[in-house]
């Protein structure tokens, strides 16, 4: 990734800005995921359980991965189950593709 590739992006989290390196071609995903994070901040600064800034972004870091680590959980199983049924389906569909050459 060269110089050029690279653009600074100014991102607002929690009101506060701050400025980022970022892939020109991952810009949008860059502006997207500091929205989520600042949202989701400011739904745990608003319980008024959790003081100060540190604390909050480590929260929400948390609470974040915890939801990343479910929704790969559920990917993994999803394709443990759908693969062996794709897998049967294929060979089926080729059972009959070497069937209907034999009859032609």
């Amino acid at each position: 990734m060269s110089d050029r590739d690279v653009s600074r992006v100014s991102v607002r989290i929690l009101d506060k800005d701050y400025v980022i390196a970022c892939p020109q071609n991952e810009r949008a995903d860059l502006l997207d995921a500091a929205e989520h994070l600042s949202q989701a901040m400011r739904a745990i600064r608003d319980t008024g359980k959790v003081v100060g800034l540190d604390r909050i972004a480590v929260i929400a870091a948390l609470n974040l991965a915890n939801d990343m680590l479910k929704l790969r959980a559920t990917k993994t199983t999803v394709d443990e189950q759908v693969l062996p049924r794709v897998r049967s389906l294929r060979s089926k569909v080729e059972k009959v593709l070497k069937t209907a050459a034999l009859d032609l």
